[in-house]
């Protein structure tokens, strides 16, 4: 269904910080230090970097010239911009089902964040023992009347600030959440650096050793490749979350220079987030920090336990992880409205209350996937629906989609280069080169060699959960057949 009336963004600035809180989520703080720290420092870092360089940036141009120049949502943005090819129109749908299903998960998380900092904030937390710690986190798990309000909470607060508008909410919300959110990141990372013992967990973090990157596990070539998807992945590309807010700028500037503002935005806020977590991990708890949620909710809990302060560095560290997952929230959401908006004609105000009710209800496996429905395992042993969902999105959708518009961008049986190549051109600021020896051989790096990488991403991705899945299942068997009883002698 046509828009009947494009709403606009206000400000340059808002653009860039909707699209980096778009990008900025959990994984620049339990993943990324954490590769850093494990694959050779800065040595790590600057590899990653020229993967951002070389996957991250083009494909981001790709979604915000798709979205400004058809002025649609991702729904429609396909049969917008190649209205004689129709065999391209699937994808709408696909990217639509794709947000549902990363919110499906991340409004639970968001949630975990959220009751965390109120944890804080209360002192309940305060003077427990580590081991006190880690029993708290499963007690949360295990209440699914905690779970489900702290994600329905997310989920209304989400799209009551949509319902307002996108300058009126969502821009303004989301400007003053990223610039506390930053301003939070800067005090963090200072004291974590000036604790005692912090100068060594920042050289673990940021000095580069080749040992470390030569005896990896896996060695360099996995280094690489770890350093690869966590470009690729970072930036949430794929699903369309960037070509919506660009479908709300105007032509004033050129899309690559903007792309990289955005990646740059994401990128310091992964490194700066190792510049809290390291030092602080290193004063208080001998240098140990793992990855994902047990780093977030139980070893940095106890670390603020144990530093002088604690209490006030956990809730402005759990508000800034509140905010950081709060403005994906906020900008995937307003891409499932745009959506839905796009597809009825509804109002905003009537599409957000559809939407905030069909996300509570499609929410819900994964907030009681870790209590009333702890029994059902649809990726194996020990896996859960945010498992699934993860999945679903992290390896199929995001990979896939962004090979899909790789594709859609560079050929003539898509859009094609030339309008793509036109439209994230125009404007001032940097542009893609066309010309000469550089443009030939960046069209056949963006419309060859980019589709295979990403294409390699997406087959690692999937081979290295299949050996997960099968490891599971095979610890399951081994555990199960050294319960069972021997049988008995002759």
């Amino acid at each position: 269904m046509e828009n009947r009336s494009r709403e606009t963004l206000g400000s340059r600035l808002g653009f860039i910080l909707l699209s980096a809180g778009c990008a900025i989520g959990l994984g620049n703080v339990w993943r990324f230090p954490w590769l850093v720290g494990q694959n050779g420092g800065a040595v790590f870092v600057l590899i990653y970097l020229v993967f951002l360089l070389l996957l991250g940036i083009p494909v981001m141009t790709m979604e915000f010239a798709m979205g400004r120049a058809s002025r649609r949502s991702p729904l429609h943005m396909h049969r917008a911009l190649a209205p004689g090819r129709p065999g391209w129109a699937w994808h709408g749908p696909v990217c639509f089902a794709a947000n549902y299903l990363l919110m499906m998960f991340y409004t639970t998380v968001c949630g975990w964040m959220v009751l965390y900092f109120a944890k804080f904030a209360t002192g309940q937390l305060s003077g427990l023992a580590p081991a006190e710690v880690g029993a708290a986190f499963g007690a949360m798990l295990g209440d699914p009347v905690l779970l489900c309000t702290a994600m329905a909470l997310v989920v209304v607060a989400g799209f009551f600030i949509l319902s307002m508008g996108l300058r009126a909410g969502l821009e303004r919300v989301t400007k003053a959440m990223m610039l506390l959110l930053l301003a939070m990141m800067v005090v963090l990372a200072v004291n974590s650096c000036f604790l005692e013992g912090g100068a060594e967990g920042v050289a673990f973090y940021l000095k580069p050793d080749l040992g470390r990157f030569l005896h990896a596990e896996g060695g360099p070539g996995r280094v690489c490749v770890n350093a690869m998807n966590q470009a690729f992945f970072t930036l949430s590309l794929g699903i369309g979350s960037m070509a919506i807010f660009g479908s709300y700028i105007g032509k004033e500037r050129s899309l690559p220079g903007e792309s990289l503002h955005v990646t740059l935005l994401d990128t310091f806020v992964a490194i700066v987030a190792g510049l809290i977590i390291f030092p602080a991990c290193f004063a208080y708890n001998g240098g140990e920090t793992g990855a994902g949620p047990g780093l977030i909710f139980v070893t940095l809990p106890n670390v603020f336990n144990a530093m002088p302060g604690g209490r006030l560095w956990g809730t402005l560290f759990f508000a800034f992880m509140t905010f950081a997952a709060f403005s994906t929230v906020l900008a995937v959401c307003e891409n499932i409205l745009a959506m839905t908006m796009d597809r009825t004609g509804w109002p905003r105000q009537r599409a957000c209350a559809a939407c905030s009710g069909l996300l509570f209800l499609l929410s819900l496996p994964c907030a009681l996937g870790f209590n009333a429905l702890s029994g059902v395992h649809p990726l194996g042993p020990g896996t859960g629906f945010l498992d699934l969902e993860d999945f679903l999105v992290s390896n199929l959708a995001l990979p896939g989609g962004a090979l899909v518009f790789a594709l859609f961008c560079t050929h003539r049986f898509g859009w094609g280069w030339d309008a793509f190549v036109a439209e994230a051109n125009e404007g001032r600021g940097l542009k893609i080169p066309v010309s000469g020896a550089a443009g030939r051989l960046l069209r056949a790096y963006l419309g060859w060699v980019l589709p295979l990488v990403i294409g390699v991403v997406l087959v690692v991705g999937l081979v290295d959960k299949y050996r997960e899945i099968r490891g599971h299942v095979e610890a399951e068997r081994e555990a199960a057949a050294a319960e069972a009883p021997a049988a008995p002698a002759e």
